[in-house]
């Protein structure tokens, strides 16, 4: 079976943000892995649209109930009519989490991959950062500045 990966992101990115999760989902399909992502825009279209670029597989787990709105480089849309609960669907169907920037909805995902533990979580660039009550950075998530830096942290491929 496949390596399977989490993105997560903002609906709404900026250029930085999205040339990371564009080179990110290229890194991805490169090594044959397939892309979990939320299916819209933002740094969710950014993976995949850097996936599909060399003939990835990215699957997008849609919010609504049908499948409006999914981005054009999807290879497979799944419409879950759950709302924003369809991140836990998200984040548990890969062997790894990778966020990229920060929303509150990313931070419910980062939250929910922390949760659910076992799996490698690593936030790349700029995003949430956890720290505790004195200011320093919580165990768990993993900080990387790069697209390769963030796979490499994933160990999934070491």
């Amino acid at each position: 079976m496949a390596v399977q990966v989490a993105v997560c992101g903002p609906a709404r990115c900026g250029e930085q943000e999205w040339d990371l999760a564009h080179e990110l989902g290229r890194l991805l399909a490169e090594r044959g892995a397939v892309v979990i992502c939320g299916g819209h825009g933002g740094v969710m279209a950014a993976v995949a649209a850097g996936a599909r670029s060399l003939d990835g597989l990215v699957v997008g787990v849609l919010p609504g109930a049908d499948r409006t709105g999914a981005g054009p480089d999807l290879s497979v849309a799944i419409a879950t009519g759950m709302g924003q609960a369809r991140n836990a669907v998200i984040v548990h169907s890969g062997d790894a989490v990778v966020v990229v920037g920060g929303s509150w909805g990313t931070l419910s995902e980062l939250a929910l991959a922390m949760r659910r533990g076992g799996v490698p979580v690593v936030q790349l660039g700029d995003g949430w950062r956890p720290v505790d009550a004195d200011g320093r950075d919580l165990p768990g998530v993993a900080c990387a500045r790069t697209p390769a830096e963030a796979l490499d942290l994933t160990g999934l491929w070491s």
